[in-house]
């Protein structure tokens, strides 16, 4: 499975990217969600898992989960946030989204892993 990773911070990426190339995932990374959008369109049939930020310089994650849904391919989608609030995950939980609260723990992406699949 290919995942891509959104977030502005390089350690969060670095942290992902680790721990699911551990797991077996081919992953990708963007900075910012003009790169994942870039990186969507050039890779949007291989992508399967999109982990994206809230809170990120210029456009944020919402810009970003909007755009995805015009996607012809449904992604399996995980927020990660220190923003998350318990009404916010409700909500993305009705929507299909999975969030985790930063700092999250390995485990805690494990779960979150395999209850999406």
């Amino acid at each position: 499975m290919k995942v891509l990773v959104v977030d502005d911070e390089q350690l969060v990426r670095w942290f992902l990217e680790r721990a699911l190339r551990r797991w077996g995932y081919d992953v990708i990374t963007a900075s910012n969600v003009k790169e994942a959008i870039k990186k969507l369109s050039d890779h949007s049939s291989d992508i399967d898992i999109l982990f994206t930020d809230l809170k990120m310089p210029e456009e944020n994650g919402t810009v970003l989960l909007q755009k995805v849904s015009d996607l012809t391919k449904p992604l399996k989608i995980v927020v990660c946030s220190a923003f998350i609030t318990p009404e916010m995950d409700k909500d993305f939980r009705q929507k299909g989204i999975y969030s985790l609260k930063k700092p999250f723990k390995l485990e805690e992406l494990e779960n979150t892993l395999k209850d999406m699949i």
